[in-house]
């Protein structure tokens, strides 16, 4: 799903990422973990295309089999709006619109049918426990709910890739907790990719790999280890 190769990126001076590998298969939930100032934000704002890579020998980066470095600005925003969804630790609603626009905007954008696109916003603000919100604003609705509308509004293109960034931040420990809980069952459900940074130790460690960033590179990566039960363990002796 992400092939990222040699990812560098320079700041003046600076060296941000320092050749960055990984490779994400599709349907797994990856978190990026590492102090203030390892690269984790950087890393995933390029990985998004959000921000694009210092060029270097071997830099290369594939989402979902596209070259994601030889597309136009053009192109590329097209790709972002259609494959990749976005969370981040401050919902960025826009405080105007109901929560249902807000969750339209990304398919309106990418000029789908009006109609057909309020039916999917409904139905995944209903999946999302938010049926009752749907003509409110987000000043009207509490910060675990905001977040949720924003949940809704990076999957309304079915997007195969979605990257988080601190999405529990900003919340309560119960509403970060469902938040949590939320985004396996949404993997499992329709089959998306998540890679997440945070600082939350919990979401991190429920991940499938975690990876641990030290300096502008990956330097550790765990596994979630998997259980298994006395039965399998009989059938296999």
């Amino acid at each position: 799903m992400i092939k990222a190769t040699n990812i560098q990126k320079y700041y003046d001076q600076l060296q941000v990422l320092k050749g960055v590998n990984l490779h994400i298969q599709k349907g797994e939930v990856v978190s990026i973990v590492g102090a203030s100032g390892a690269g984790k934000t950087t890393l995933l704002q390029i990985l998004g295309t959000l921000d694009k890579p210092s060029m270097a020998k071997g830099t290369s980066l594939e989402i979902n089999g596209e070259d994601i470095l030889k597309m136009n600005d053009k192109a590329l925003s097209k790709f972002r709006n259609l494959n990749l969804g976005f969370i981040f630790q401050f919902h960025q609603l826009l405080p105007e619109f109901t929560a249902l626009e807000n969750v339209c905007i990304p398919a309106f954008i990418a000029k789908k049918n009006k109609q057909e696109t309020e039916t999917e916003a409904k139905r995944l603000l209903e999946y999302l426990g938010l049926s009752h919100r749907i003509h409110h604003k987000p000043n009207e609705m509490s910060g675990g709910e905001q977040q949720r509308v924003a949940v809704a509004r990076a999957l309304i293109n079915k997007p195969a890739v979605i990257f988080a960034d601190e999405p529990s931040g900003n919340l309560d420990t119960h509403s970060a907790e469902n938040l949590h809980q939320l985004f396996f069952k949404l993997r499992d459900e329709f089959g998306q990719t998540f890679v997440i940074v945070t600082h939350n130790e919990e979401l991190a460690d429920m991940a499938d790999r975690k990876l641990v960033m030290i300096d502008g590179d990956i330097r550790r990566e765990i596994a979630n280890p998997i259980v298994e039960e006395p039965e399998t363990q009989t059938d296999q002796i």
